[in-house]
């Protein structure tokens, strides 16, 4: 278990990394890579070679090519029986890791024993040209080959060699020198990739009535219920209140559904009948055609014709026909943005409709430089490694870096960019270790998790580059480990202050979840069958996003039960209302008069707030107002990072952490037990979660003036001054009169979507993002 005095470890690091290198002068924009370290690669394009002579009996060939610098060694695939292959590969070297002075292009004929040398091709490293982005591609040029001796022979290659850096283009497909022990069938596996994540929409079903239904047995009335299958999702309707043949629902079922749309909406008609539940009809839906609703209005009904069924009777098959249908109101939500995240730290709060969506208000960019201390995890030829690579997400975008072969200080230097179009949304980076490279290397199958790393933009100043190093900390039934570091650089770029400024007065969720909120145990399952969907679509790319990976970026064992958690939340709200006991405090010495000469002054000031009521409101305005102004020298300024300390991780007791790595429902031998743990976790859990939320609410009272969100305590700041000017020149009978005629107004007066104060303040950020 970690002591509390350990957690010093656990600090943000200011790091001044030699980032901007690739920086352009003058009115010119900035290099892509100007957030990361500069490296210097050699480069050497493979495009194809011709007129090769054949080496093997029959006369023919199975050339591939081997480049050769040092001791690095890297292939092309061969070709079968091909004088004229095209193999289009690059290779990239590392500058730093260069220990020749001559780079040697091989063409080998593939053997059962030894492959024969068809020719080869020389380079002096110190002729080769360099290249700097965004300058034009090196056009590729024949060389003649030459044998052992430096003879002429058969066949030419075309090649391409110059001297570049990571920003150039050819860098995410190249074959780096760092895999060099990686085998043909793994070096697709460690290659930086960009991932879209699917689209996802909310299926709105509304089951009305049905009408003529015939069940088996005609001498009892029908207990029909409606069952609705998408993909692996399936609902239940309750049995039908008017038990005839024409029963009647009327309930609304959602399910979540990526595009693009590979299952079709099956709905089975049943009767609940003894042991097994009869079919008395089926219906398939296919989502393309299905009306998409971009707000709240209803859209048109439909009947729909229920399929006839077959009963088995021993080798017969009996076909009832009828003519029964099904009313339906099915629709594609477009008004909604359907949670794959948790709402305290999600990425993206657009609709699903692109119709709906508001103009972009900045970019962000992020520099992953490198990380150090990395822990071993796994054995590999007697020893630990690690294959370390990084996950950033935010909104539909995710991206993965190269992995780094066996290095516990692996450097990436890799460097992304992101649309925002709100700027009080997380973006979450995860450092991963690669299990399978080469079949696996005894990584169990599995990408290991390193660490996790959330940054809330809102928390950033805007156009500023923030260079800090992350501890990466791991929960573990032991107890909070630091795993390593990772250094980023980011910067979030606006494009127009006064839009987003303006954010801060909208609703943080499209309007549609006000207008018709979702219930929370729907938008629970809704967001537990989204992120299934988004595991399984990213976990069939090429290379596949693993569903670990992306289960431990979306967090999908937040709302389980934790003594840890729910500690932590209830000490949240103690240092929340620890301002109010202060102030309680300090009011008792001035009751009991431990400080005489404050006393007085608060007599004088409570005096002329009686005799002067119009100044109780300015004054106070004003007194926050100098706060804000006071705290703005003690502003952070760092961004937010994983909190060892307020998540009550390194003091928490091995039972307690033994019960939060149980297993969900638990292994308990006694089956009494089972249920009583079970149903304790699941209402605690729930607990916990309101918990949070309340200290949230705190928090973000907190943030106010605090300037954690430096954008929205400038617009409070400025809003308490004005409050206090219009509040001193204006009588408090009016005000009165004005607030009190405003909150008793008739409900026509009213709109559906939270007021602007609500919305800012829903916006203003928390420390639930910083919680392990």
């Amino acid at each position: 278990m970690q002591k509390l005095p350990q957690s010093v470890d656990f600090a943000l690091k200011e790091t001044s990394p030699n980032i901007g290198a690739g920086a352009i002068a003058g009115d010119k924009l900035s290099c892509t890579y100007d957030l990361v370290e500069q490296m210097q690669y050699l480069y050497v394009r493979v495009v194809k070679a011709k007129d090769l002579p054949g080496k093997d009996v029959t006369g023919s060939c199975d050339p591939y090519v081997e480049v050769k610098l040092g001791n690095y060694k890297g292939k092309t695939k061969h070709f079968e029986k091909n004088s004229n292959p095209v193999w289009n590969q690059v290779f990239a070297f590392a500058k730093d890791k260069i220990q020749a002075s001559v780079l040697e292009v091989f063409v080998k004929d593939k053997d059962v024993v030894l492959d024969d040398l068809i020719g080869r091709v020389m380079f002096d490293l110190h002729e080769v040209p360099k290249r700097v982005p965004p300058d034009s591609p090196l056009a590729p040029q024949w060389y003649r080959l030459e044998d052992r001796k430096s003879d002429k022979a058969k066949g030419e290659l075309m090649l391409a060699v110059w001297m570049g850096t990571q920003a150039d283009e050819a860098f995410p497909d190249a074959w780096h020198s760092d895999a060099a022990s990686v085998g043909p069938d793994g070096v697709a596996k460690i290659r930086s990739k960009v991932y879209l994540s699917p689209k996802l929409w909310y299926v709105r079903l509304n089951v009305i009535e049905a009408q003529d239904l015939l069940p088996s047995d005609k001498s009892r009335p029908p207990e029909a219920f409606v069952k609705v299958t998408l993909g692996n999702q399936v609902l239940k309707t309750r049995i039908s209140q008017s038990k005839s043949l024409n029963p009647m629902w009327n309930e609304d079922l959602l399910f979540v559904v990526a595009e693009p749309f590979e299952e079709p909406l099956i709905l089975t008609v049943e009767n609940r009948a003894g042991n097994k539940d009869e079919i008395m009809g089926r219906c398939v839906i296919p989502l393309p055609g299905v009306q998409r609703r971009l707000d709240h209005k209803p859209v048109n009904t439909r009947w729909f014709n229920l399929e006839k069924h077959v009963i088995p009777e021993g080798e017969q098959k009996k076909e009832i026909k009828f003519a029964s249908r099904i009313h339906l109101r099915v629709c594609l939500e477009g008004g909604y943005h359907v949670l794959d995240e948790s709402t305290h730290y999600s990425s993206d709060l657009r609709p699903t409709a692109r119709q709906l969506w508001r103009p972009s208000i900045g970019i962000f960019e992020i520099g992953i430089i490198s990380a150090v201390g990395l822990m071993p995890m796994k054995n590999k030829d007697g020893r630990g490694t690690t294959d370390a690579y990084c996950v950033a997400k935010y909104g539909r975008k995710w991206v993965r870096t190269r992995t780094i072969v066996d290095s516990f200080s692996p450097k990436w230097n890799e460097q992304y960019i992101w649309e925002v179009f709100d700027p009080c949304t997380v973006i979450t980076i995860g450092v991963f270790d690669n299990g399978h490279i080469n079949g696996g290397g005894g990584g169990g199958g599995k990408d290991s998790r390193i660490g996790k790393v959330r940054i809330r933009l809102s928390t950033l100043e805007a156009e500023r580059v923030y260079t800090h190093s992350y501890p990466l900390l791991v929960l573990h039934s032991s107890g909070v480990k630091k795993m390593g570091e990772v250094q980023l650089a980011v910067r979030f770029t606006c494009l127009s202050r006064i839009n987003m400024l303006h954010m801060y007065s909208h609703p943080l969720l499209p309007k549609m979840h006000y207008i018709h909120p979702l219930s929370v145990i729907q938008l629970d399952s809704l967001r537990y069958q989204a992120m299934q969907i988004v595991s399984i679509r990213l976990s069939r790319a090429e290379p596949p996003l693993r569903k670990e990976v992306v289960e431990y970026m979306l967090d999908v064992d937040s709302h389980m039960w934790s003594m840890r958690r729910s500690k932590a939340n209830f000490f949240r709200i103690m240092d929340v209302l620890s301002g109010l006991v202060a102030v309680g405090k300090w009011f008792d010495q001035i009751c009991n008069w431990k400080n005489p000469i404050t006393t007085i002054l608060i007599h004088i000031l409570f005096i002329i707030l009686v005799l002067y009521p119009e100044l109780i409101l300015p004054t106070v305005f004003l007194y926050l107002f100098l706060i804000g102004i006071w705290n703005y020298r003690r502003r952070p300024r760092h961004p937010p990072h994983m909190d060892a300390r307020l998540s009550r991780a390194d003091t928490a007791h091995p039972d307690e952490l033994d019960e939060e790595f149980d297993t969900f429902p638990t292994t308990k031998p006694s089956d009494i037990v089972r249920m009583r743990y079970d149903r304790l976790r699941s209402i605690a859990g729930r607990v916990q979660t309101v918990v949070g939320d309340l200290a949230t609410q705190g928090e973000r009272f907190q943030s106010l003036l605090s300037w954690r969100d430096p954008r929205a305590t400038t617009l409070f700041v400025i809003f308490c001054l004005i409050a206090a000017i219009v509040l001193y020149v204006t009588p408090f009978q009016v005000v009165a009169l004005v607030i009190g005629i405003y909150v008793l107004r008739h409900p026509r007066f009213r709109h559906r979507l939270p007021s602007v104060p609500v919305n800012f303040f829903r916006r203003l950020p928390a420390r639930s993002d910083i919680m392990l």
